[in-house]
């Protein structure tokens, strides 16, 4: 529910910048593979493509595959087990033995390090966005001529986010319709 109303927030400032009839970059986490190429193509410094969390998803876990390295020493939060090269991650204790992961955007690189340990580890509640305040639109986008998933599709600026809210592409939650 934060996801949607962080991205409803930011979908907003982008439609008052276009029109319903324009499109804009997006993103599709179901297909990326987290290669890495949006932190180094992107034209914007940091990238305008971000980490983003489904907390939905999210299994709260103590050894997060998104936050440690797989292959640390110990299993403790030192900087050196921190799987982030930015420390955009940022872990809170909730209760025994659940933790909540917050990204701080402004660190985040997009370099996708955490969306594949995620993936590969955990259930996959981190992954990429485009963020459209930040994104500069550009017609022929550097990103997508590199992505070796053709993860990136051009979408209607009024629709512009792929939420991963569910396991499944296209899933729905109980009580709401599929769409397309």
């Amino acid at each position: 529910m934060a996801l949607a109303v962080s991205l409803g927030g930011i979908a907003g400032v982008s439609l008052l910048k276009s029109t319903s009839k324009d499109l804009v970059w997006q993103l599709d986490p179901f297909k990326c593979v987290q290669c890495g190429r949006c932190a180094n193509e992107c034209v914007m410094t940091p990238s305008a493509v971000k980490c983003v969390h489904a907390y939905d998803l999210c299994g709260y876990c103590d050894l997060c595959g998104g936050y440690l390295k797989p292959d640390s020493n110990a299993r403790s939060t030192a900087a050196e087990n921190q799987l982030c090269p930015t420390a955009a991650i940022k872990r809170r204790y909730i209760e025994e033995p659940y933790f909540e992961y917050v990204i701080e955007e402004d660190l985040c690189i997009g370099c996708a390090k955490c969306v594949a340990g995620c993936t590969s580890f955990g259930n996959g509640s981190l992954h990429l966005q485009v963020r459209h305040d930040l994104c500069k639109n550009c017609n022929d986008c550097s990103i997508a001529r590199v992505c070796p998933a053709d993860a990136f599709q051009r979408v209607p600026a009024d629709t512009p986010y792929l939420i991963k809210g569910d396991f499944t592409k296209g899933g729905s939650k109980k009580g709401e319709e599929k769409k397309g």
